[in-house]
């Protein structure tokens, strides 16, 4: 297997680029963020920039070997074409639920957010497995980014 290593950097570094732009336009609001009543099983807040810092190789990853898998050119747009979308909401989420305080609209869009890692990873999984398989760890995470929104949603 030949690996297109300006390809692969590109996949990498555009969810990461993605990320570090939303984090750049949420970072003031962290400190509110701080006062308010979170639940139980929130963690503390250095670990979401590492997960989501793995979560974002591992997208890369999975939509490299989608782009390279050798399927049909229709099969791979598709999958793409949704993953870009999931991206998009992905880069929304944060501003909406740190700088604008709206925690259920949050909520609301984390849930079109999971649909949308949902049939992402379906498709890549169409595609290969291994590429369907590194989109879970992202979809569980979001799962529990929604217990964690909902939570702030009821205690605030």
């Amino acid at each position: 297997m030949v690996i297109h290593l300006r390809k692969l950097v590109v996949c990498i570094a555009l969810p990461l680029i993605v990320g570090w732009i939303s984090s750049l336009i949420t970072q003031g609001s962290m400190e509110v963020f701080e006062t308010i009543n979170k639940p139980y099983l929130s963690p503390p807040g250095w670990v979401f920039p590492v997960v989501w810092t793995i979560l974002y190789i591992l997208m890369g990853i999975a939509s490299y070997i989608v782009l390279t898998s050798g399927q049909s050119q229709y099969k791979i747009k598709m999958a793409l074409v949704v993953y870009l979308i999931q991206l998009a909401f992905n880069f929304v989420w944060p501003i909406i639920f740190f700088n604008a305080q709206k925690y259920l609209l949050a909520f609301v869009w984390l849930i079109v957010l999971w649909v949308l890692i949902l049939i992402t990873t379906v498709l890549f999984g169409n595609i290969s497995k291994t590429a369907g398989k590194l989109m879970i760890p992202y979809l569980l995470w979001v799962t529990f980014a929604g217990y964690l929104n909902y939570s702030i949603y009821m205690l605030n």
